[in-house]
């Protein structure tokens, strides 16, 4: 007989709920506080619980309904008053949140969560507005004002069309202008957001779908309108104008303070060299060059005492500014920049930064297609590289300026010397790469049937890797290889390496055979060499000893 299901109760519901939401699956745990409330609708405590997942999934319309819910009956729910500040909150309402804090505060003043609740409401509306302090009222028309403000809203509130918070919310949120604004908006996030906007342009990938079913585009472009919705609550709790205010505000008492204590001025360095390093990987390069300069002016006119490492530090900001300039095209200036960072680094002894400067000075050099000049300073590093991986790399780029100067021999002896580091260090792209290099440098060579097995290893490494465009790549090299053109020499070297087996599996045979011939001769020579010593022993011992031959003469 078929075993019934096990019936759901509105208590296993609930800690089924409870427990996926603190794993963040929160539409699973909204199905599960469905049913819980269809079981029992109204509960208050799976209200709550709903309604947080509807916060967490942004829906927060529905969130502050269930949150009303639960004060319908009861106004002085503190769980049902938290929830609906906390929504409104986030909706971008902050006066009607501070409310709700106020009121749950006033009834639970021994919670923590409605005094943080206040002061985060208040700091969001002084940002907004600017502090109470700064606006100074005016009463020039007596309490008749007020009066005649009420007879008139009355009089046009027939007229008067309400809107609903979905508009509400629309006017409120204005979308962020451009990428500058966005980039403070969102932090570290932007470059997030960045990625995800990427892949929206590979339009294979968004029509694949993951294990669960669900598509990759869907997937992409959720997490694209949660960062914009963060970005416009952002928006609002801090508004832009509010942190200019702020950054002028620390730009002074910088100003004012002559001396810096070590701590603070690691943490000003610290923060500023992070926005500099997320500005230059989020494709900004001009606003890095021009944020790391200034921070360089400041720091060489503060004293060693109060930056610590100083020389190192300025050193690290010639690499960031010469970076830079290398994305913007200026050749020359990001030499000059990654030269002076060399030179610092020399003359301080730092290994480390010596390595980093002969690094972005070979690139430079490649970019300006001085090939000979960045292969000496590529091999003034390879001593300095820490890993296998690095000596990889630069084998392999080693190789590619070699190649470009048509050195193909010496293009082959640096590829030969990339895999041989790839392989162990157990890196298959790198080992990829490397035998792309080696082919690149037979086919130079006329090397075609080398070549040729050369790219057939590449094509079982781009396999595991599963990288499809060296795939098609390496097949479409292969054959042009096997063209018409080079079918003769083929031909020539397939049977040059035949002939070369065959002559070297000859010698081997000959080889053993000699050996064993060798091995019966000796054996016959040592019996033959033993037979003549015993022959010799006896004959020995029946000649007389020369006293006894005298005596019996």
């Amino acid at each position: 007989e078929r075993v019934p299901p096990p019936v759901a109760t509105f208590g296993n519901l609930v800690t089924e709920g409870t427990q996926l939401f603190r794993l963040a699956q929160y539409d699973k745990a909204l199905g599960c506080f469905n049913n819980a409330l269809r079981l029992r609708p109204g509960d208050k405590e799976c209200l709550i619980a709903r309604a947080k997942c509807y916060l967490k999934i942004g829906d927060t319309e529905n969130s502050l309904k269930d949150a009303e819910a639960t004060l319908k009956d009861d106004k002085t729910f503190c769980k049902g008053l938290y929830q609906k500040a906390e929504t409104l909150f986030i909706m971008g309402d902050f006066e009607f949140a501070l409310v709700f804090y106020h009121r749950g505060h006033s009834l639970r003043p021994d919670l923590p969560d409605f005094r943080l609740g206040i002061e985060k409401s208040q700091e969001a509306i002084i940002n907004c507005i600017g502090s109470p302090s700064s606006v100074k009222l005016e009463n020039k028309e007596g309490l008749c004002f007020i009066s005649r403000q009420e007879e008139s809203k009355k009089a046009n509130q027939k007229f008067q069309v309400k809107l609903n918070r979905n508009e509400k919310r629309t006017k409120k949120q204005k979308p962020m202008k451009n990428a500058k604004t966005e980039r403070q908006l969102l932090g570290e996030l932007y470059v997030d957001k960045a990625y995800l906007e990427k892949l929206l342009k590979d339009k294979d990938l968004m029509q694949s779908s993951t294990k669960e079913g669900t598509k990759v585009e869907d997937l992409v472009l959720s997490g694209i309108s949660y960062l914009e919705k963060r970005g416009q609550f952002w928006q609002q709790q801090n508004p832009i104008y509010a942190r200019v205010r702020e950054r002028r505000l620390r730009q002074q008492r910088w100003i004012r303070d002559k001396k810096h204590e070590p701590s603070e001025v690691a943490r000003y360095i610290m923060k500023n060299m992070e926005e500099i390093e997320m500005l230059l990987s989020g494709d900004c390069p001009e606003e890095g060059c021009k944020k790391a300069e200034h921070i360089l002016k400041t720091i060489q006119g503060l004293s060693d005492g109060e930056v610590p490492k100083k020389n190192e530090l300025i050193g690290n900001l010639y690499s960031c500014i010469g970076t830079a300039r290398l994305e913007m095209g200026r050749m020359e200036a990001a030499l000059r920049s990654h030269q002076k960072d060399l030179e610092l680094a020399r003359k301080n002894n730092f290994r480390d930064a010596v390595s980093r400067a002969l690094e972005n000075i070979g690139r430079v050099y490649v970019r300006m297609g001085k090939f000979q000049e960045a292969i000496d300073t590529w091999e003034e590093k390879v001593p300095m590289a820490r890993s296998r991986q690095e000596k990889t790399w630069l084998f392999h780029e080693i190789g590619r300026c070699y190649l470009e100067l048509n050195e193909a021999e010496a293009a082959q002896n640096y590829g030969e010397k990339s895999l041989e580091s790839a392989e162990e260090e157990g890196d298959v792209e790198w080992q990829l790469h490397a035998i792309v290099l080696l082919a690149q440098a037979q086919v130079q060579l006329q090397d075609y049937w080398t070549a040729i097995m050369s790219l057939e290893k590449a094509l079982q490494k781009a396999k595991i890797i599963r990288d499809e465009a060296a795939q098609e790549t390496i097949l479409t090299v292969n054959d042009d290889l096997s063209s018409e053109e080079t079918d003769d020499k083929l031909e020539e070297q397939r049977e040059q390496m035949e002939s070369k087996e065959s002559t070297e599996g000859a010698r081997e045979e000959d080889a053993e055979k000699q050996q064993e011939h060798g091995g019966d001769s000796e054996a016959g020579n040592k019996e033959d060499a033993s037979e003549e010593k015993e022959e010799g022993e006896e004959a020995d011992e029946e000649q007389p000893e020369p006293e006894q031959q005298q005596s019996s003469e």
